[in-house]
């Protein structure tokens, strides 16, 4: 409605009021023309719809806005209970592998022993019946002691406590017992064991490397049939390549990846011991941990051959405990060596005794660091073998030895652990001491000792 015409009684008196009037009149159909123009773009049906309409708007951005910064708390929220989860699996883990280190010796200590006594009978003239019964037994511990070992292999792998210890070694160190050892179970399983040594000098974790041609060989056994097991090494121009074959079944190609998964097993030879399907899951990861390319070529119904390359060494880098020499005959003994064993736990001072003297040793022994001078007398010792877990009033066997070392410079000195600690390895190697892991292996025991009274 025209203003002016309702106002038409209001007749402007003074030129200002006539000025003003005409200013309104003005102003008015300016504004006639912008609300004529807004509602031909579409913004609704007239002026107070356009600007419903951008309210609604409004109304609508400000309640997306408040949900996003809802979602928003929500989510945040969820990634700090995530991370608190997280936080808690890590140190559950941890914890485990804490609690499997810290159990691992008192899980070993018995198996330790009874795997020294089994050896001892074994080297004993008995009935057949009882021989067979010995075996078996023997197996059995093996067994367990694999079983045990893997589980606290894969929960350090796990955790990333692992760390190796990398050193210079002639590679017939490790390959020379690994044959005795796997000889006498290839025999067992009616297959012929072929061995192709080295004289090369190679660099890494002995232990660790040890672990993984170990399973290499076991897997041959389980999975060979009849036929024969190769183990040997081949010069590459980048290292050394440790090779472990067979005749058994061999590996499809669409199971190459599968097998080195976790719990994934063949069919046995014999339908028995498949073992935990771990063996090749722990191999992948100790050679990606030590950066040792690992590989696998199989031809289904003719075999399989995995290999493993590893880098050589130099001679003046290697330790003086290590020695290149040439493979132990079988005939050597131990007859006469004067050895000292220090452990507190008499289980495995009896143990040790009974093998010993089984190989023609003198034995003595103690279990306490106050019984050294008296009952070992290390000045007569050809040997000491020295627990590294003693009594807790005790220094450790690695401290006690360092001392004993000044006091007796010609004494010979083997540590013997379930602590599979860098550390610890690096020590004994800087000393010039050789050093064993729990549960001892009878064979590397005496190649050991051998080669501690040959040096």
């Amino acid at each position: 409605m025209d203003l002016w015409r309702e106002d038409a009684d209001c007749e402007p008196q003074t030129p200002l009021e006539h000025e003003l009037f005409g200013e309104n009149r003005r102003l008015r159909r300016v504004c006639q023309a912008l609300m004529e123009r807004v509602e031909s773009a579409g913004m609704g049906g007239a002026p107070y719809g356009a600007f419903e309409h951008a309210v609604l708007l409004a109304e609508q951005v400000r309640e997306r806005t408040d949900t996003l910064h809802r979602t928003l708390e929500e989510l945040g929220e969820a990634n700090r209970r995530l991370e608190e989860a997280r936080q808690e699996a890590e140190a559950a883990n941890l914890s485990k592998t804490r609690f499997l280190a810290a159990v691992s010796h008192d899980l070993l200590q018995p198996l330790n022993a009874a795997r020294l006594f089994t050896s001892a009978l074994e080297d004993q003239p008995l009935p057949a019946a009882s021989q067979v019964q010995v075996g078996h037994i023997g197996r059995s511990l093996h067994d367990v002691e694999a079983l045990i070992g893997t589980l606290v292999d894969i929960s350090r792998l796990d955790a990333g406590v692992l760390t190796p210890d990398v050193a210079v070694f002639p590679v017939a160190e490790l390959l020379d017992v690994l044959t005795e050892e796997y000889r006498q179970v290839a025999r067992a399983r009616g297959l012929e064991l072929h061995y192709v040594g080295s004289s090369a000098l190679v660099t890494s974790d002995l232990a660790l490397l040890a672990r993984v041609v170990r399973n290499f060989l076991t897997n041959a056994m389980r999975y060979t049939e009849s036929g024969r097991v190769l183990l040997g090494c081949r010069r590459r121009a980048d290292g050394l390549e440790i090779q472990v074959g067979d005749t058994g079944p061999g590996i499809p190609e669409a199971r190459r990846e599968e097998i080195f998964l976790e719990f994934r097993r063949g069919s046995s030879a014999s339908g028995e011991d498949r073992g935990l399907g771990l063996g090749l899951a722990i191999v992948e990861r100790i050679t990606g941990l030590l950066d040792h390319p690992l590989s696998l070529s199989s031809v289904p119904g003719r075999g399989a051959m995995f290999s493993v390359r590893i880098p050589y060494g130099a001679s003046r880098d290697m330790p003086r405990t290590v020695s290149a020499q040439a493979p132990l005959e079988g005939e050597e003994r131990l007859a006469g060596a004067r050895v000292g064993v220090l452990d507190n736990d008499q289980a495995i001072l009896d143990g040790m005794t009974a093998m010993l003297s089984g190989w023609g040793c003198e034995v003595v022994v103690a279990a306490r660091e106050a019984e050294i001078a008296g009952r070992l007398e290390p000045d007569r010792l050809d040997v000491l073998m020295v627990d590294y877990h003693l009594d807790p009033e005790d220094d450790d066997g690695l401290a006690l030895a360092e001392r004993l070392e000044q006091e007796y410079p010609n004494l010979r000195i083997m540590l013997i652990t379930a602590n599979h600690d860098a550390t610890i390895k690096q020590r004994c190697r800087e000393r010039g001491y050789a050093c064993l892991f729990k549960p001892v292996k009878p064979l590397r025991l005496r190649m050991s000792l051998i080669h501690l009274l040959k040096s």
